[in-house]
């Protein structure tokens, strides 16, 4: 992603805390495209990125710009993906993390997270009570915060997703975007890259229309949408399959749902059993290795197509926001 340096934030001849991410394939869906009526159908595929999500993105530029204003210690909250990504780059850049997690966080993303080091403490609930004995240990500590939205730059690496849609789509922009929203980063440095490619004159005309799909179980962002407001409350019991939808009170809710009205998009939320459905056939049907929250941008296109909102004329652009077997349980093969 850091050959989009100029649009990043980076020094003259400095280089990034970088393992190789970005680049990630965008991928004609025909298959899953017919099966729901939509035949001009790409995913985006994040799940090939080094930690097996997008996370990489942000929290390589974070930990770029942290380190090179001289932080050693880093903290964060996790719903599951960032927690791997920090732990990773932290050990790239060989400073210590510190990475709180929910203790139903799937036990691969908590195995990676370890295995790259870092220092993992469980809890019981979800990322915001993480989140409280994260911002706790900061300010007891001084390790530096690395969760969403609490310092700039993650926001910056999320832009590439952007970069890299107009760019592999010759400088144009799709119809449509839907985008599997917890924190909403993803969402929020897109629409931001967007307005930034048109104020340069690299692209023209409309800007695509912006999607969040969120899980049924933990929709803060589709309650506030549907209700008109301009920040979200709370999810109460916010529970999900997918872990990386369970967060229940995103701190970029303004921006997200401003993002929202401003393209003149939406906000679906689909049940659990739709999205795990949605996920495991779209493998089957494509090869694409699924996450939770790509299946649920599939069933949220099947239910938008079937309000009419997307049409089969519609370029229409789906997020696999990470990879499949980060959510699987490790199994014992048996032995010849």
């Amino acid at each position: 992603m850091w050959r989009f340096r100029d649009f990043l934030p980076l020094t003259p001849g400095e280089e990034p805390v970088t393992l190789g991410e970005g680049d990630t394939p965008l991928l004609f869906t025909p298959r899953i495209g017919e099966r729901i009526g939509l035949p001009n159908l790409w995913v985006k595929d994040e799940g090939t990125n080094p930690t097996g999500s997008f996370k990489s993105r942000g929290l390589s530029a974070a930990v770029t710009r942290a380190v090179a204003s001289g932080a050693r210690t880093f903290t964060l909250p996790t719903a599951g993906n960032a927690g791997v990504a920090a732990a990773a780059y932290g050990a790239r850049a060989g400073v210590s993390v510190r990475v709180y997690a929910p203790r139903t966080t799937p036990a691969m993303i908590l195995a990676q997270i370890t295995a790259y080091g870092a220092d993992l403490r469980l809890l019981d609930g979800h990322i915001g009570d993480c989140g409280r004995e994260s911002r706790a240990y900061a300010a007891l500590s001084g390790a530096f915060d690395l969760s969403t939205l609490r310092e700039p730059y993650r926001i910056e690496g999320k832009k590439t997703l952007g970069l890299e849609l107009a760019e592999a789509l010759g400088w144009t922009l799709p119809d449509a975007i839907l985008y599997p929203t917890g924190g909403g980063t993803g969402l929020i440095g897109m629409w931001k890259v967007f307005q930034e490619l048109r104020d340069a004159g690299w692209i023209a005309g409309p800007l695509p229309r912006m999607y969040t799909v969120q899980a049924a179980g933990c929709a803060p962002v589709v309650q506030a949408f549907e209700a008109g407001a301009d920040h979200c409350d709370p999810w109460p019991d916010p529970w999900t399959s997918a872990s990386g939808l369970r967060v229940p009170g995103p701190l970029g809710d303004r921006l997200m749902l401003r993002a929202l009205r401003e393209s003149g998009g939406g906000a679906v939320a689909v049940p659990d059993t739709d999205l795990e459905e949605e996920a495991r056939e779209g493998s089957h049907l494509e090869g694409i290795d699924f996450a939770p929250e790509g299946g649920a941008a599939i069933a949220a296109a099947r239910v938008l197509r079937n309000r009419g909102v997307l049409s089969p004329e519609d370029r229409i652009v789906l997020f696999n926001t990470g990879a499949g077997w980060l959510y699987r349980d490790p199994v014992e093969l048996p032995r010849s």
